[in-house]
């Protein structure tokens, strides 16, 4: 295995750092997450057609570069150190991949290009408290497990009278959910006997689809509140039984078995885009780990305290060293997780640890400065926060991938975890 970056990967690097730091600073950043987008649309459509990072991982023949994920995760690297603000993750990381997993040959050809330019974002509605589990990171994704239930709750679907779908419900804490073009709406068909989670496509400008912006802990993550009032949509997938099912008219067994062959891939392809997206989001961490550190570091440097800079007090430089150890082990796992997914779950755990205890010792390392709520300490911390909402927490994301490799006998009995809020 050669693990050394090509020169193509280490010029998207150079690149997008160079162009994050003159347009990213904290002020842009503070200034783009207030806007209505939630991010600068400039910025976006610059990095979309200079760089073109929403279609690093697609296939050339969608409009795509074909790269690998490894480099989509470098890239992500870069946009962690700075806490950018973009739909990259919502619709290169979760969405993207959903849609060549599961779309139909008319639906890939007709999506995949747009996203893969950045002219259409997209974003994948599950509630945000059941994300991680969607995505099989704390648990397997059973649909009762994450999707609300076949009675009530999440989002459900049926036939209408012209034997199209329709969806009806509310998800809550949707990333980038107010703002993308595209959802890819998970809800339940079947009714309660039979209750199965199925993906449904549902553009911006459906009518009876209304969605608001969410008050969030961590802003640079906006996030959406979408309500579905008998909305029009269509199904992720084919109707002749091969990567989709029938529209859902007809009651025979042939019916239903399609009905089940289409879940099962749906949780399938979750799982996957999950490993997909544990490892962006590991480098994402990365970065910003490796962002906090090295400005705590700066500071201390020039920081003086009984004549003297309080980086060379033996206490201060050995807290240091602790955190430069974690990002590294952290760095790694990340770069390991990027050239295989697989291990994409573990990587992001270790990366989120390491932001979370990076960016806590941050704030006490810049004094009593780091602790007013305006330093900028305290993004890099409501970051580690919101993420572990989202995607963690750390510990269970640990317990399943050791529970997935076999090293328990029987099903995990993870402790309770206190009830989430929103972020």
């Amino acid at each position: 295995m050669d693990a050394a970056f090509t020169a193509e990967q280490d010029e998207i690097r150079r690149t997008l750092r160079e162009i994050l730091g003159k347009r990213c600073g904290p002020d842009e950043v503070k200034a783009a997450v207030r806007t209505a987008a939630g991010h600068d649309p400039e910025l976006w459509q610059q990095l979309s057609r200079q760089l073109g990072l929403p279609g690093l991982a697609v296939a050339e023949e969608y409009g795509g570069v074909g790269c690998a994920p490894a480099d989509l995760a470098l890239a992500c690297e870069e946009t962690g150190r700075v806490l950018l603000p973009s739909p990259l993750l919502a619709t290169a990381g979760l969405a993207t991949p959903l849609v060549t997993a599961l779309g139909t040959a008319a639906q890939r050809s007709a999506l995949l290009p747009a996203l893969a330019s950045g002219e259409l974002t997209a974003a994948l509605a599950v509630p945000g408290p059941a994300l991680a589990t969607a995505l099989a990171l704390t648990g397997d994704n059973a649909p009762g497990d994450w999707a609300g239930g076949g009675r009530a709750g999440g989002v459900q679907a049926r036939t209408g009278e012209d034997g199209g779908w329709r969806l009806y419900g509310e998800v809550p804490q949707v990333l980038d959910g107010h703002s993308a073009g595209l959802l890819l709406v998970a809800a339940h068909t079947g009714g309660f006997a039979r209750s199965r989670a199925l993906l449904f496509l549902v553009r911006a400008d459906a009518p009876g689809l209304v969605r608001d912006r969410q008050n969030t802990l961590d802003e640079t993550r906006p996030q959406g509140r979408v309500q579905l009032r008998d909305v029009p949509a269509e199904l992720l997938g084919s109707g002749d039984g091969g990567n989709g099912i029938d529209s859902g008219i007809g009651t025979g067994s042939g019916t239903d078995g399609r009905r089940e062959a289409q879940a099962a891939r749906v949780l399938a392809a979750l799982a996957g885009t999950g490993r997909t997206a544990a490892t962006l989001l590991a480098a994402e961490a990365v970065g910003a780990a490796g962002q906090a550190l090295a400005r705590t570091v700066e500071y201390v440097r020039g920081r003086e305290q009984f004549g003297r800079a309080v980086g060379s007090f033996q206490a201060v430089k050995h807290r240091l060293a602790d955190l430069y150890v974690h990002v590294q082990a952290a760095r790694s796992a990340a770069y390991y997780a990027a050239w295989d997914p697989d291990q994409g779950a573990l990587a992001l755990a270790q990366a989120l640890e390491a932001l979370r205890i990076t960016s806590g010792e941050a704030i006490q390392l810049h004094g009593g400065i780091g602790f007013t709520w305006e330093h900028d300490a305290h993004l890099y911390f409501k970051r580690a926060a919101a993420d572990e909402l989202l995607f963690g927490p750390v510990h269970r994301i640990r317990a399943h991938a050791a529970h997935s490799a076999g090293l328990f006998a029987g099903p995990p009995t993870p402790p309770p975890t206190p009830e989430r809020v929103a972020v």
